[in-house]
């Protein structure tokens, strides 16, 4: 079997950076397999496009027989699946991209791998993983006071996207009792750091905050998350594809909660501190617009149990991953020009506007 690895969705935002973390490393050979939507942008992977470790394949993951050529070509030792329609107000807006990805493109990609690794001889199929990428939002929302998701808390998704990512990561766990396929899942908290798509807050809130335009925060801006530094995220997909246990599932958190509003707080003070400071603080720019449909009201993740087994914990504090996130944008204007076209603006302005 060649020492290479099947990545899917590898020019989205997470994927992205694990390519260029994982070729920076010396690891194995990667094929980047991608449908290239919205959020998908060859530009992420412009470092690697000559690297002969490297090969970009333009298809989706719902259609088995280019998968299926893929597998029988390049004979990776392991998939790592991170290719996902993942923006919960699209969802609400048109949860048909989410279904036909995240749930038909999982079950698809996994009756290929299915069918490849039953051919492998022995000591192959024993190597072979299949890792699932997954988010915190399959757990549901938590009370103030309620103690942080664990890998053992009851699924309650609220949201048609992550109602789709809960839906495959039941099939990938079904996949593995039912026919022993040996898979994996990571469930991360939001992430964050260079190469995100600027409708995400943080990015949003960085370049609006640059340009000194309206920060449009939902709701009271009390909402909690557990913020992830996507560098972090990639370490830990990397530790859990080379010593995880075989059909288990690890929580993936940055051990930071914060309100939202003191997310969009901190980097307003960050742009302050690193552009032009002419004019009020880039805090009065602040403005509170009205809440999306069944918002959950916090996220917070118990990662405990990947330190404990894998010795997994992130590098990152929200203090230095923010800085080093705020300057990343505000140094790659050509990368946002490129990303921001009119179509982009019109998005901001259907879910943005007071």
């Amino acid at each position: 079997m060649e020492h290479t690895i099947l990545v899917t969705g590898g020019a989205g935002f997470i994927g992205s950076n694990f390519i260029l973390q994982w070729l920076r490393q010396g690891a194995a050979s990667i094929v980047n397999l991608d449908k290239l939507t919205y959020a998908g942008n060859l530009r992420n992977l412009e470092d690697v496009a000559d690297d002969r470790r490297y090969e970009f394949v333009h298809g989706d993951i719902g259609d088995r027989a280019l998968v299926r050529s893929l597998l029988q070509r390049r004979a990776p030792r392991a998939i790592v699946h991170f290719a996902a329609e993942s923006h919960v107000d699209r969802s609400i807006r048109g949860p048909d991209d989410f279904i036909r990805t995240n749930v038909d493109g999982t079950f698809a990609l996994l009756e290929e791998a299915r069918a490849y690794w039953a051919e492998l001889d022995e000591h192959d199929r024993s190597d072979f993983r299949f890792l699932h990428v997954s988010t915190d939002e399959v757990y549901g929302s938590l009370g103030r006071d309620d103690p942080p998701f664990s890998e053992t808390t009851a699924y309650a998704p609220n949201s048609p996207y992550a109602a789709s990512k809960a839906a495959s990561d039941h099939l990938v766990r079904a996949y593995h009792h039912t026919y022993g396929i040996p898979a994996l899942t990571t469930n991360c908290s939001n992430n964050y750091g260079a190469f995100q798509f600027p409708e995400k807050l943080i990015p949003l809130m960085i370049l609006n905050a640059r340009d000194r335009k309206p920060l449009p925060v939902y709701g009271d801006g009390q909402n909690v998350r557990d913020w992830l530094y996507v560098e972090d995220h990639c370490t830990a997909i990397a530790a859990v594809l080379e010593r995880g246990r075989v059909g288990q599932t690890y929580n993936v958190g940055g051990w930071n909660e914060k309100r939202n509003l003191d997310i969009v707080e901190t980097i307003c003070d960050l742009v302050d501190e690193m552009s032009s400071r002419e004019g009020l603080s880039r805090r009065s720019l602040i403005t509170f617009v009205k809440d999306r449909p069944g918002h959950d009201r916090r996220y917070a993740m118990d990662a405990s149990k990947i330190e404990r087994e894998l010795g997994w914990r992130p590098v990152e504090t929200l203090e230095t991953g923010l800085r080093k996130t705020v300057r990343w944008y505000l140094d790659h204007d050509d990368w946002v020009r490129d990303v921001t076209s009119g179509s982009y603006r019109q998005w901001i302005e259907t879910h943005y506007s007071s």
